[in-house]
């Protein structure tokens, strides 16, 4: 436990502590310093919270997490942690290039029916002999804007960075051990430029390293060019980070990946009680016209959302990158024979298996789970391997849901399974 009930400080000095942050004569950050001790110190704002709002926060400081190991990292001015559910859907057979075998997906969610609906997916795509999966692309995106007088000017920039890629590449490299400059996307609106550094990052999600390889690289940049222009932004909103983009679907971020089963039709038939004709329907009608009428961004899909925040969840990825990561389109097509073919793409799938919340204890074991917790061999195996299980994992739970649909079976899901006889 990280904080517990106290044991191992200094009582005095802790209640000194409280009371001094409950009086306003401490800020909420500075009892890390004072005490010495980052458990103690979440102990310390815990307590102070409860005595000044009248509230009972021991659901929060009962964690397993030490933030000795976490303050600098992951967090700052802990009070505990919140628990959020886990279950798990499987086996799931995956063959793809780097994943290949049956794997139990661990789903971290609070949405009754959702761990469900995953669970009858992969039912059906094992009984099809598993869902085939391949990484498109691998990069992480990191775009600076500058500024300069004129759009010849800005040219000019464009030009010199293509001329000296050697000099660019070697700074941006010189920051990172496994990381790897891939190419340089310009993009010009009149007087301003912006560059979109592409980085292999081996098995991290790769944003901080990225960002850090550009800022050296805009260095170079900046001192080597013999015209004018000015850093504006290290990020200039076309890498894109954490917002819906054309770009991102267009150019890719991170992993684009993709997904396939072909399911006879007796199995569609045993496992959801319709025809392949009736999912594909809805997916033509819910996904493609419905997504385009409602002038959906980013993807036409049925709940690409709901798997991918649930895996970041529990994986410990950076959760606000569900934004891009869930973007995604969905097909389906009835075979000849009556088979049933469905394939979700992802373009913008930004997962990595070490670094950011993936060295918390919970959610290292639910990437171990996976078999993919830490470094892989070679470098971003074990990272596109877990591209290929989260995309055969969104394939199912796709496919579920467009079953459901075609069934009507969605509401008498969520009644049975979200709601518990209210």
């Amino acid at each position: 436990m990280a904080d517990g009930d106290g044991q191992g400080f200094d009582e005095s000095r802790l209640e000194e502590v409280v009371r001094a942050l409950v009086e306003g004569r401490m800020r909420m950050h500075e009892a890390d310093r004072v005490l010495g001790n980052a458990n103690a110190a979440a102990l310390a704002r815990r307590l102070a919270l409860e005595r000044m709002l009248g509230v009972s926060l021991s659901s929060i400081g009962s964690t397993i997490l030490d933030f000795e190991e976490l303050v600098g990292r992951n967090i700052e001015n802990p009070i505990g942690a919140v628990q959020v559910p886990v279950g798990v859907a499987g086996p799931l057979r995956v063959v793809g290039e780097y994943a290949r075998g049956d794997f139990y997906v661990p789903l971290a969610t609070t949405e009754g029916a959702l761990v469900a609906s995953v669970n009858r997916g992969a039912k059906a795509v094992t009984m099809a002999g598993g869902a085939r999966a391949r990484v498109l692309r691998d990069g992480m995106a990191r775009a600076p804007v500058f500024w300069t007088p004129s759009l010849e000017e800005a040219r000019r920039l464009i030009d010199w960075v293509r001329e000296h890629m050697d000099d660019v590449r070697r700074a941006a490299e010189s920051t990172t051990r496994h990381g790897r400059l891939l190419e340089v996307q310009p993009f010009q609106a009149g007087n301003l430029v912006w560059l979109r550094f592409v980085y292999f990052t081996g098995d991290a999600m790769g944003m901080n390293m990225a960002t850090i390889a550009t800022d050296a690289a805009a260095r170079v940049i900046l001192e080597g060019f013999p015209g004018e222009a000015r850093l504006v932004a290290i990020s200039g909103n076309l890498c894109t980070d954490k917002k819906p983009s054309a770009v991102n679907v267009v150019c890719g971020r991170g992993k684009t990946v993709t997904a396939e089963a072909l399911l006879p039709r007796e199995v569609v038939r045993e496992v959801f009680h319709v025809e392949p004709e009736d999912i594909e329907f809805v997916n033509r009608a819910k996904n493609l016209m419905g997504s385009a009428v409602a002038g959906s961004l980013g993807g036409f899909n049925a709940h690409i959302a709901n798997i991918v925040a649930a895996i970041f969840i529990a994986t410990g990825q950076d959760v606000a990158q569900v934004v891009e990561s869930s973007m995604g389109f969905t097909w389906a097509e009835v075979r000849g024979d009556g088979s049933l073919y469905v394939s979700v793409t992802l373009p913008s799938l930004e997962v990595g298996t070490v670094g950011g919340g993936t060295r918390l204890p919970t959610q290292r074991e639910a990437l171990s789970l996976l078999g993919v917790a830490g470094g892989g061999d070679p470098p971003g195996s074990n990272a596109r391997k877990f591209a290929e299980i989260v995309a055969a994992a969104v394939l199912a739970g796709e496919l579920n849901l467009l079953a459901a649909l075609a069934a009507n079976e969605l509401a008498r899901a969520h009644r049975m399974l979200g709601r518990r006889g209210r």
